[in-house]
């Protein structure tokens, strides 16, 4: 298995959760990123407090402000990655915030069902366009052929529960809203895997296990896995991925998960 060994990486929903895991593993790093551009809502809030101790040690961290349903705000996002990166490009794009009301099919709401997709769904479509440039970028200045993370990827961070296969955990929690935005974001994965192989960006769709986070716990159940296992599993992952496995949809331990 090759080592994760990248120079840039962007972490969508990085305050909190399995952002705030990606970022502090990251750090940890034998060779930690040059770069690690932190996104959150509110950068300056009382939930970033934990991601501004992290940067105010730590000079390679850079927390940027991002609403991934926000077009405006996402074109300001990449700007100042673009900026901060000056020639070089951007290596792994990792599409994590996400949010879930839980609720029973019977109390879905239009209002909900729009606003989960927006983050879910559409927000990781527009961040993927507007930073296929870098990541293109990235691609051109790495060696040698094939797909990597270490060269140029987009990881969704999906769920299991967006598997239509799969029934997992329906007794627990219905979110269908949720489900919905997880299963279109799989189908946005594959498509993403399509358009932008030819460019040499490798897009896979993850499910990070049932975590330990505010997410993880929503439905009033203690979900068995913890932020540090889970990351640690995702980059495990991460640096044994090539060409065989763009388009696919894997969980923290690498297993494939049916559609």
């Amino acid at each position: 298995m090759g080592e994760l060994c990248v120079h840039s990486v962007l972490v969508t929903g990085a305050n909190r959760g399995l952002g705030l895991g990606f970022v502090q593993h990251f750090l940890r790093m034998p060779k930690p990123p040059q770069w690690i551009f932190a996104t959150c809502r509110d950068p300056k809030g009382q939930r970033a407090q934990e991601l501004q101790n992290l940067a105010s040690k730590h000079p390679n961290v850079i927390i940027i402000p991002l609403e991934v349903t926000n077009p405006a705000s996402i074109k300001a996002a990449a700007a100042k990655v673009a900026e901060h990166l000056g020639g070089s490009g951007l290596n792994l794009l990792i599409n994590n915030a996400g949010m879930v009301k839980p609720k029973t099919l019977d109390s879905e709401t239009l209002e909900d069902m729009t606003e989960i997709y927006a983050t879910n769904t559409a927000g990781p479509l527009l961040m993927g366009q507007a930073f296929l440039p870098l990541l293109k970028k990235a691609v051109q200045g790495s060696p040698g052929s094939g797909l990597s993370c270490s060269k140029a990827a987009i990881i969704n961070i999906s769920s299991i529960g967006g598997s239509i296969a799969s029934s997992f955990g329906w007794d627990m929690m219905q979110v269908t809203s949720y489900r919905c935005s997880k299963a279109a974001l799989n189908m946005l994965s594959k498509c993403q895997s399509l358009a932008y192989r030819e460019h040499g960006v490798l897009c896979v769709a993850l499910h990070p296990g049932w975590v330990q986070t505010e997410l993880g716990s929503s439905a009033g159940h203690t979900p068995p896995l913890t932020v540090d296992d889970s990351v640690q599993g995702m980059l495990k992952v991460l640096s044994s991925l090539s060409e065989k496995e763009t388009g696919t949809f894997l969980d923290w331990e690498g297993n494939v998960i049916p559609w």
